[in-house]
């Protein structure tokens, strides 16, 4: 059962709740191999400090960390200066060493998987083999491996299967291109005339493309046609690949683009369509059906009303609007766009919805960018961020404040990880891939492991935290106080309080809240902060750009 965030505090909860014979025997086979056959590269109990059993279902992703990682950018373990599945599964001590009594790791709880199948083009959201690993990162059996050790750790693995779209050079668009009569024509979508259907976000943007005498539809690009998922052939087929990539060992999936899979029309008809939800719900329940355990997250890039449908067909959803309230109440030292951003979550979302809160990811600018390197600052956003409810996620590189690169385009966002000073980064013997991001030779792991100073260490603290306190990772919320620059909530679980208060601004502060009880513990508080009890009220001292929890 996964808790929601409440605007008055009291818990809400709910329980989670082929056309021909040889592939509908096929999929039965996988399906059952996948629960009879991956029991053994499932993860041990968790070895985080105070951390839960395993659970049976997906509700152990309530509460848990997750870490993005491109796997190009990672580590490259081969000299050709693209990051590679052996070169992360190197780098996994780093994210969680599996040892509860160490301090050096980041600690967190599940990886996901930025594109990793064949593709053509570098980051791989144009797949051309959904049954292959894209040999620049390795083999199928580098990923079963790179899940085997995760599981090893207490780690659990997800993967982007991107299933609104595939690559214009995959055989099936292949194919289905070659003419009306092709046994896979209605994998995709054609017409015999252009539609002009512009881009939902781009009115100059087309969305119909021209091949062989015939238009055929590719909401993002030309390049990347879409599936047609009215096409009973096509549904079955994702869910046989989402069932042999479980029996493979990954844990789930994160579902790129799903507001986009059906389409019935222009603008409002390309996106959030009932057919859409339908099958998503009918994805889901077969996942659950193969891996009960398995977890999805959906993309739905959108605003709040609109994610809070997705949660009839996801157990869980990016929350886009307010990774931006976050970082824009932080850029501004106001904490009032935060807490109104949580009480319309609270009073959208269905009961027993988990939040999935971020502050950037791979197709947006990074953290230390839009806040200016500013230390204080992102402090005070990765706080923030790791004391909410829900399943944080955070993008690879984020702990250590590494910036965009240097120039427009997507690649800036996803540039290569600076493991130490030196010319490759400690990412690479040969050339990167991809240019190293400003302030490379400073800005590196190595720079900032040992120092409790740093930004990094920052992260270990809270993401530990997290992990020993069942109210901070798997509890409700209630606001307390939304003032100027302060944001003070009490986060509870069972028995447990934990009273968490951040203090935005470039000022100290002082407040004073009516909270009953007889202690305020520190559970983690940055340095010169302090808390007092006065009668049935807690004092706290906040200094500038400091964030604090202590049990009550």
């Amino acid at each position: 059962m996964a808790a929601q965030i409440e605007p008055n505090g009291v818990r809400r909860q709910r329980k989670h709740g082929a056309r021909s014979t040889r592939r509908v025997l096929f999929s039965a086979l996988l399906a059952l191999a996948a629960v009879l056959g991956c029991t053994a590269s499932r993860p041990p109990a968790p070895t985080t400090p105070g951390s839960a059993p395993p659970r049976t279902d997906e509700s152990w992703a309530n509460g848990a960390v997750f870490y993005e990682v491109f796997v190009r950018s990672f580590q490259d373990s081969n000299g050709d200066g693209k990051g590679d599945l052996p070169g992360l599964l190197s780098r996994l001590d780093y994210l969680n060493d599996g040892k509860p009594e160490t301090d050096q790791d980041l600690g967190v709880d599940a990886l996901w998987l930025m594109p990793v199948f064949a593709s053509p083009s570098y980051h791989g959201y144009d797949t051309t083999d959904y049954e292959r690993v894209n040999p620049d990162y390795g083999t199928n059996e580098d990923l079963r491996r790179l899940c085997d050790e995760a599981h090893r750790r207490g780690m659990r693995v997800i993967v982007d299967l991107v299933l609104n779209h595939t690559s214009r050079e995959h055989p099936w668009f292949i194919e289905s291109a070659s003419g009306p009569s092709s046994p896979k024509r209605d994998w995709y979508v054609w017409s015999p005339t252009e539609l002009h259907w512009p881009q939902p976000w781009n009115a100059a943007g087309s969305t119909w493309h021209k091949k062989n005498g015939a238009w055929y539809y590719g909401l993002f690009w030309a390049g990347m046609p879409d599936l047609n998922f009215r096409t009973p052939a096509v549904r079955a087929e994702a869910k046989r690949l989402a069932a042999l990539w479980l029996s493979r060992g990954v844990d789930g999936f994160r579902l790129d683009a799903i507001r986009h899979l059906v389409e019935d029309g222009p603008d409002a008809g390309q996106s959030d369509t009932p057919e859409t939800h339908a099958y998503l719900k009918e994805f889901a329940a077969h996942v659950r059906s193969v891996r009960p355990d398995a977890v999805l997250v959906g993309e739905a890039w959108t605003e709040t009303p609109a994610i809070a449908a997705y949660y009839g067909d996801l157990p869980l959803n990016f929350d886009f609007p307010l990774a931006s309230k976050i970082l824009e109440g932080v850029q501004v030292g106001e904490s009032k766009s935060i807490a109104a951003k949580l009480r319309e979550i609270a009073e959208t979302y269905p009961p027993g919805a988990t939040d999935v809160p971020f502050l950037t990811n791979h197709d947006m600018r990074r953290v230390a960018t839009v806040l200016k390197g500013d230390p204080g600052k992102l402090r005070s956003a990765a706080a923030i961020l790791l004391s909410l409810p829900g399943t944080p996620f955070l993008y690879y590189g984020e702990e250590i404040g590494l910036l965009n690169g240097t120039a427009d385009g997507d690649e800036a966002k996803r540039t290569p990880m600076p493991w130490n000073g030196s010319a490759g980064g400690g990412f690479t013997p040969g050339t990167p891939w991809y240019r190293f991001a400003p302030g490379q030779d400073a800005t590196h792991v190595a720079a900032q492991t040992g120092d409790p100073r740093s930004l990094l260490s920052h992260y270990r603290r809270w993401i530990r935290a997290r992990h020993a306190s069942p109210a901070l990772s798997r509890g409700t919320l209630r606001l307390l106080q939304a003032e100027g620059p302060v944001l003070a909530f009490v986060r509870t679980h069972a028995s447990e309080r934990v009273l968490v208060a951040h203090n935005l601004g470039e000022e100290p502060r002082t407040l004073v809240l009516e909270l009953e009880g007889t202690r305020a513990e520190p559970l983690l508080a940055a340095d010169g902060v302090s808390a007092t009890r006065e009668g049935s009220a807690v004092r706290l001292s906040l200094p500038p750009f400091s964030s604090a929890a202590f049990k009550l």
